[in-house]
């Protein structure tokens, strides 16, 4: 069998019919940003209803809370709101956001937001979304 050097060569001249590869979506740099790649948090079987009906609108989310004197979920910080709560907090200390606590010397973004904690200085609100599509929000401070 000879071996003919023009065989595996790269061509002179490209067709011109060719289609570059289009960007798929599991390529994070090029996801394309509908509404097809939001995550939905809490109750799946509420979020679907939610899409079903398809009211997006600002007044229909107000009208979807639980005023604060009719909540009915615990008062109580899961383990995972506070790891989120925690995350999100030294994110935003590690981008220079104000640290509400006196530091005391600590560098360490996720020691300050723990401490924030602590004290009950965490300005951000959970929002606790019920089976119902309705919602709950608890700022920080009101979590033990």
């Amino acid at each position: 069998m000879d071996y003919d050097e023009d065989e595996n060569a790269e061509p002179d001249i490209y067709d011109e019919d060719e289609q570059p590869e289009l960007p798929t979506a599991d390529d994070p740099d090029n996801m394309d940003h509908t509404h097809d790649n939001v995550v939905i948090g809490g109750d799946p079987s509420a979020a679907a209803a939610a899409k079903a009906q398809e009211q997006n609108t600002v007044k229909s989310m107000k009208d979807k809370k639980v005023p604060n004197d009719k909540r009915t979920t615990t008062p109580y910080m899961t383990k995972y709101e506070r790891a989120r709560v925690l995350g999100t907090r030294a994110l935003q200390i590690s981008g220079n956001a104000p640290v509400l606590i006196d530091v005391e010397g600590m560098t360490d973004p996720l020691q300050i937001a723990i401490k924030e904690l602590r004290e009950k200085k965490i300005p951000l609100v959970i929002r606790r979304y019920l089976p119902d599509g309705w919602y709950e929000d608890w700022t920080c401070e009101e979590l033990l």
